[in-house]
């Protein structure tokens, strides 16, 4: 009997030496973010804006927090679209569309704030696995039959007008450390930030390797006047074209008469 319990109790110390190792290790990194306004109100005045994302850093090692080699790399992505991007050319004098490119599930704003340069925190390789920075999203083409070097003319330009535009923006030293485990993110709204759905996510790296991603949505939408015509554009699209036109008639009509010579 005593040979059977020394048997088990030999057999059961790898197991239990194994449970008490892992019990002893710390905890693993976390990440957490909270929006300054999980609403944003765009009036007719509305000339962009900063928002700020706070954040915290936690079970942070305090060895790498004293060598600062904890980054953080926060992004706001606007609701996903398609885009069709056209590309001109001189023809007879007239500027025409003669190709175009359809890409689907394109974000349609994007901004990011780092702790530091892009360079400094990863390598790149790791930025094109998580699909993260402006240079770094998969933007997919609807037809994926087309020549690869087409596609990819029209996906650097889709892209460089994205940012030319605003939409697309990257702040470095956006994310700063306000003690060992606390940070603020500030980001860039561009005038035409796009109304709808957005997300805001976090990535954590440690020494270069990404620990770990969290995110939080923000709602952006019209008000007042400008949220009156939008609602009626959408919903009655036809009675909002004959108003239009209408309108430019009335106009046109008004300035013929209040600008003609007698």
């Amino acid at each position: 009997m005593a040979a059977i319990l020394a048997a088990a109790l030999v057999a059961a110390l790898p197991a239990f030496g194994a449970a008490l190792a892992q019990a002893q290790l710390p905890n693993p990194e976390n990440i957490q973010i909270g929006l300054s306004t999980d609403r944003v109100a765009i009036t007719a005045d509305f000339s962009g804006a900063d928002l700020t994302i706070f954040g915290a850093v936690e079970n942070a090692d305090p060895l790498i927090n004293r060598q600062g080699r904890y980054d953080v790399i926060v992004v706001l992505e606007g609701p996903a679209k398609p885009v069709v991007v056209r590309r001109k050319e001189r023809v007879l004098g007239m500027w025409i569309n003669l190709d175009s490119e359809t890409f689907e599930n394109v974000p349609s704003s994007y901004s990011v704030a780092t702790t530091r340069a892009f360079r400094d925190i990863a390598e790149p390789k790791n930025y094109k696995q998580l699909a993260l920075g402006a240079d770094n999203l998969y933007i997919q083409p609807a037809d994926t039959t087309d020549d690869p070097v087409t596609i990819a003319e029209f996906t650097a330009a889709l892209r460089e007008r994205k940012k030319a535009t605003g939409l697309y923006s990257e702040r470095i030293g956006g994310v700063q450390f306000l003690s060992a485990n606390l940070f603020r993110a500030a980001l860039s709204l561009a005038p035409n930030v796009p109304v709808g759905t957005h997300r805001a996510r976090a990535f954590l790296f440690r020494n270069g390797v990404f620990v770990k991603e969290t995110s939080a949505q923000l709602a952006i939408y019209k008000s007042g006047f400008e949220q009156t015509i939008y609602r009626f554009a959408n919903n009655h699209a036809f009675w909002f074209g004959v108003f239009a036109v209408g309108l430019a008639m009335l106009t046109g009509w008004l300035g013929r008469i209040i600008f003609r010579r007698d």
